[in-house]
């Protein structure tokens, strides 16, 4: 079965072709774009069908990154996700961005694995994983100021693009880890392999409210269509 996957949650725009029968990537493009992900992803999954010589026929299922990462890049993804799933009648799957680079750690890790990755807003995404790649807690937003505390004792290793900050502040307490993989998402073909043992729906993970909040002074009064609708 070929599974397109597709990560549009942090910086990156990737789609990824994998034929889970070979277990193979049949083609792949990952672009560092920060943002711009609607106007570009299309054009991704374009050139990588065309490179992969394959129809949208000849797909068997969708993978995608959930989050957490940027508000409207997982909602791209999320929403591109699901459009082609419909339009083709086929499963969507979603995939943590967390655990994605977890997998990627695994075979670097001789014990349990702390995901940290930017979130803004002085916050860091934290999850907790075995050697494996498999999550031993759900995932959080933590304060920056207190990332280093929210390190488990039993941590052998941290990932993700907050991993050699938190690292260095480590090493003020006289603990050293090893911090790998600077990037907020893992690798596109990771994700697709993933999909298939993953229990997640493709919907969104956020670990906090929008950024984004209505602005009150601009809202309009709501009309009183009852109030209307009886005077006639």
């Amino acid at each position: 079965m070929l599974t397109l996957a597709i990560d549009t949650a942090a910086n990156f725009c990737s789609a990824c072709l994998w034929d889970d029968a070979s277990d193979r990537v049949v083609a792949e493009e990952e672009r560092d774009i920060g943002r711009g992900h609607a106007e570009q992803l299309m054009q991704v999954v374009e050139r990588v069908m065309r490179s992969g010589g394959c129809d949208y026929a000849d797909l068997g299922c969708i993978a995608v990154a959930i989050g957490p990462g940027s508000f409207t890049g997982i909602r791209v993804g999320v929403a591109s996700a699901r459009g082609f799933g419909l339009a083709l009648g086929i499963p969507v799957t979603g995939v943590t961005t967390l655990e994605t680079l977890a997998a990627d750690a695994a075979g670097d890790a001789r014990g349990p694995i702390t995901v940290t990755v930017e979130g803004g807003r002085g916050q860091f995404f934290m999850q907790d994983f075995d050697a494996s790649g498999h999550p031993l807690a759900d995932a959080r937003a933590v304060d920056e100021a207190a990332a280093d505390k929210a390190i488990p004792d039993s941590a052998c290793l941290l990932v993700g693009n907050a991993a050699a900050e938190i690292a260095e502040k480590l090493v003020a307490s006289g603990l050293k880890l090893p911090a790998l993989i600077d990037r907020a998402t893992g690798n596109i073909a990771t994700v697709a392999r993933l999909s298939a043992r993953s229990s997640h729906a493709p919907v969104p993970l956020y670990l906090r409210g929008a950024d984004a909040k209505p602005q009150e002074g601009f809202a309009l009064a709501r009309a009183d269509v009852k109030g209307r609708e009886a005077g006639r």
